[in-house]
């Protein structure tokens, strides 16, 4: 429920909280319950050792995915530009990954990893985008 004076995040941003929240929901149960499948896509055998990491990852998103689904109607305030920055941070720091694997033959299918490595690029700009347009969570006030 907003406090009196508290802004909405726009439309768009509460969309794209919960479209983003809906696929790394996905995303997450399948790369905690089933990693193996994750891994057999990029070419990986699934070891002990990946599906452990996998796993991680997993969680850590799946984590992502409720946070974004419960805070996108929250108010505009400093507090969800934060999340939202962190959020593109997570991906920024995501997105390399499997190329630099790839790229040293740890994974042998490149397209097991480019729509992820696309998707990580386009959510650092979409989060950094929704992230500026956030305001200081409170409506302007009338001058007297």
């Amino acid at each position: 429920m907003l406090g009196r004076g508290e802004v909405r995040l726009s439309p768009g941003a509460q969309t794209f909280l919960t479209l983003v929240a809906a696929i790394g929901l996905l995303v997450g149960v399948v790369a905690v319950g089933f990693p193996s499948v994750l891994l057999a896509g990029k070419g990986i055998v699934p070891t002990p050792e990946p599906m452990i990491w996998v796993r991680e990852v997993g969680a850590l998103i799946l984590a992502l995915s409720v946070i974004d689904f419960v805070v996108r109607a929250e108010p505009d305030t400093p507090t969800l530009r934060a999340l939202l920055w962190g959020n593109a941070l997570v991906h920024a720091g995501l997105f390399p990954v499997e190329i630099l694997a790839w790229r040293a033959g740890v994974i042998t299918r490149f397209g097991g990893i480019a729509p992820n490595s696309v998707l990580h690029l386009v959510l650092v700009f979409a989060f950094a985008f929704f992230a500026r347009r956030t305001r200081d969570g409170l409506a302007p006030q009338a001058s007297s």
